[in-house]
């Protein structure tokens, strides 16, 4: 039995067949099909039910599975116990939603890198449920996503980090309109409804009893800003209180009643394989959170 069979069998989990897996490891397809002999050999138990389609784990491979991901966990974690114990070493791949990018999160980087000048942060941009998936796929350590909406991918923990509110946006024009009159007569320009903080707004706008004339859907707040202050519509959306203070001269009334708010959190695998890494971020995002709302 070695570390890289037991890799290898997380990633097979993970990603749903042999030739998937084989790509995230480094392996061909007949070489994962060896690491999964040479463990089954290893226990004396048949890992995966390979009469379907798609390799389904036994009730053994379940329990080798859970064993085998506590033990990477605690064997990725070595080099951080040699390391000095205040310093971080090491690279972390993290991903961001927009508002996070445009929020607390620059400065929590600037921070982290002042203090551990050997940890490597990798940043991607994305939405929140895509960004779930590549976490549980193990290409991303962690996530800074909205809280998670059901169904979510399995396997997930996390902690929050700060709240966004939801605010309607509409053309400066129509300054002086209540929220109803807006979201029924103009455009309405929707935030993919795919994504996490889309469905929320999607299920309150069904709550008030409000029908929208959509024209839009996109996936990038940014753009949406642009549309509204363009005269083309009205929208809702979630936003920091530091990206508040950066919109152009548009109307803004808070959504829903109560206005509603959304956490954003830190999203990791139940076997928080960077645990050591990922909780230095969550404390600098927070940090920088309250230095913005300040």
């Amino acid at each position: 039995m070695s570390l890289r069979a037991l890799r290898t069998l997380v990633a097979i989990a993970r990603h749903r067949t042999f030739a998937r897996a084989g790509e995230a490891v480094g392996l061909t397809q007949s070489a994962v099909s060896l690491q999964v002999k040479a463990l089954e050999a290893a226990f004396n138990v048949r890992l995966f039910d390979r009469s379907r389609r798609e390799p389904s784990l036994t009730e053994a491979g379940r329990i080798v599975l859970a064993q085998a991901e506590q033990i990477l966990s605690l064997y990725d974690r070595i080099p951080d116990a040699l390391s000095d114990e205040k310093a971080l070493v090491g690279r972390l791949r993290i991903g961001a939603i927009h508002t996070a990018l445009a929020g607390p999160l620059p400065d929590a980087l600037l921070a982290l890198r002042r203090q551990h000048p050997g940890l490597r942060v990798h940043v991607a941009a994305g939405l929140s449920a895509e960004l779930a998936q590549r976490v549980v796929d193990g290409e991303l350590d962690a996530a800074i996503t909205s809280h998670p909406v059901r169904p979510h991918p399995a396997d997930l923990v996390w902690s929050t980090l700060y709240e966004d509110r939801f605010w309607l946006l509409a053309p400066p024009q129509y300054a002086g309109h209540d929220a109803r009159t807006l979201l029924t007569d103009l455009p309405f320009i929707r935030f993919d409804a795919q994504a996490w903080a889309g469905r929320m707004i999607a299920s309150e706008l069904r709550r008030l009893g409000i029908r929208v004339r959509e024209e839009m859907v996109l996936d990038s707040k940014e753009t949406i800003v642009r549309m509204v202050a363009s005269g083309l519509g009205a929208a809702v959306v979630a936003l920091s209180d530091s990206v508040l203070t950066q919109l152009p001269p548009i109307v803004r009334l808070p959504f829903g009643q109560p206005q509603m708010r959304r956490a954003v959190v830190l999203l990791e695998h139940q076997s928080r394989p960077a645990q050591r890494l990922t909780q230095a971020l969550a404390e600098a995002v927070v940090a920088s959170d309250m230095s913005i709302s300040r």
